[in-house]
């Protein structure tokens, strides 16, 4: 990834409902979601989600899928792992110990910060 396309994502990212549809569809995976079960789920209607789905997609961040009369919205994962990546791979000063200390101490899980070629856990 680089710097453009971590800012396309981060600017699609960078909408209340953008954000709440992409984490719900990260959740979702590996099967994604038809877009009328997302505008249940989010409160939105079909064209919302269809408008914000389409916003993030161009961003790289969801595949879409026609399937007869719907469209199955998927997370690109290997997308969002490459964000996460590109944001954190000069952590620390390459410090490995120092980032893996700070990493702890965040509570957050290490897998999010290990390679992009790791399939989702």
């Amino acid at each position: 990834m680089n710097a453009n396309e971590a800012i396309d994502a981060l600017s699609a990212l960078a909408s209340a409902p953008r954000l709440a549809l992409f984490r719900l569809l990260v959740r979702e995976e590996p099967t994604g979601l038809v877009a009328g079960e997302i505008a249940e789920r989010l409160g939105m209607s079909p064209s919302q989600v269809t408008f914000h789905a389409k916003t993030l997609e161009r961003a790289g961040l969801v595949m879409s899928n026609p399937e007869g009369r719907f469209v199955r919205y998927r997370a690109a994962i290997p997308q969002m792992h490459a964000l996460i990546a590109y944001l954190t791979e000069e952590c620390c000063a390459g410090q490995r110990e120092v980032c893996a200390t700070m990493r702890a101490e965040s509570g957050i899980d290490d897998h999010w910060f290990q390679s992009t070629e790791e399939p989702c856990r």
